[in-house]
């Protein structure tokens, strides 16, 4: 896997990206329905446009997971089913901490791999919202690492 800084972030790797993050959340998000997983897709490109550091994983030419991060928080991390459990989020984390001093970041409470996940690299929750940042009723967990 190579792992890279996108800088110019055209439309040629932003859908790909964008059907990475739908495969992902798929997979990841069983309490979203089809319907909520569309409506929030709609947002994908923007954010993925806005985020100030974009790391993407690839696998030859193909992305295969990405990260963004806006300061200190990571703001996304998501891989694509395939590789799921074989160390990238790992890898693309400690790229966050040794790199970017990556110390918070906020989650899906409903999504217990990602929590799980978090907490192995050492996060800790620090506070719990019965609504996301989108004011949606999907309970976050605030997490960060010391």
């Amino acid at each position: 896997m190579k792992l890279t800084v996108i800088s110019h972030r055209e439309a040629a790797l932003i859908q790909p990206l964008v059907d990475l993050w739908q495969r992902s959340v798929t997979a990841t998000h069983q309490f979203l329905s089809a319907d909520e997983i569309a409506d929030i897709q709609k947002y994908v490109p923007q954010a993925l446009q806005q985020v100030p550091i974009l790391v993407v994983a690839f696998d030859g030419a193909r992305p295969v997971g990405f990260m963004g991060i806006a300061g200190n928080k990571l703001e996304m991390l998501f891989l694509d089913p395939d590789v799921q459990g074989l160390g990238l989020g790992k890898q693309l984390v400690q790229l966050a901490f040794d790199r970017y001093g990556v110390s918070s970041v906020v989650v899906n409470e409903q999504n217990p791999h990602a929590v799980g996940f978090y907490q192995h690299m050492g996060f800790q929750t620090v506070s719990r919202s019965p609504i996301d940042e989108q004011g949606q009723p999907y309970p976050i967990l605030t997490m960060h690492r010391h």
